[in-house]
């Protein structure tokens, strides 16, 4: 039997909404606006490619959830997750996940942070391949990921550091944007908005 490698993309090719904002305006409804409105120039500069996209999102998450504890966090997280997974994921998306064998390996691969991820990737058996939150030593969110921003060339980066792509018979990629594209380099199968 063949063993085959699913590899997903998660804002856009699972869901219909960019999660970063979804979820902190969900958690956050009373201030959200107000800091959202702050950071539009900022995000302006990083579409143009002046800022480093991954600093400026680094920043934005920051302003919410520096400070606050990992329990405190993964609470929100998992709160965000239950109240919201369904309107979320596209429902094709959702069936062909659970269609797959266990005899297959999935993972989500994706530039957003690994907290608010995590329930949906714990929902669906997958692995999870995404930035990574920097915590300190009290377990307190510092601000700051503790990874590079997990897109183009770092997506394919961490995909063959932390996976034996020798296993695998097929890779099966599926994604939205230029920002796969690196992921994409390594596909036998690729699948763009495949689910949309």
């Amino acid at each position: 039997m063949n063993r085959n490698l699913y590899l997903f993309d998660f804002d856009g090719t699972l869901t219909c909404k960019d999660t970063l904002f979804d979820f902190l305006k969900f958690s956050f409804p009373k201030v959200y606006f107000i800091n959202y409105l702050i950071f539009i120039p900022l995000f302006v500069v990083s579409k143009l490619k002046i800022i480093d996209a991954g600093f400026v999102k680094e920043m934005f998450i920051s302003k919410f959830l520096k400070g606050k504890s990992y329990v405190e966090i993964n609470q929100l997280a998992q709160n965000y997750f239950e109240k919201n997974h369904q309107e979320l994921i596209y429902s094709k998306a959702d069936e062909y996940i659970k269609s797959l064998s266990n005899y297959n390996d999935k993972f989500i691969v994706s530039a957003s942070v690994d907290f608010w991820i995590q329930p949906f990737a714990d929902y669906y058996e997958m692995g999870l391949i995404c930035t990574k939150a920097k915590y300190d030593e009290q377990g307190f969110f510092t601000g700051k990921f503790a990874s590079p921003n997990c897109n183009y060339e770092e997506k394919k980066n961490r995909i063959e550091k932390e996976i034996d792509l020798s296993l695998y018979d097929q890779i099966i990629v599926f994604g939205d944007t230029k920002g796969d594209g690196a992921m994409f380099s390594i596909a036998t199968k690729s699948n763009f908005r495949y689910f949309n």
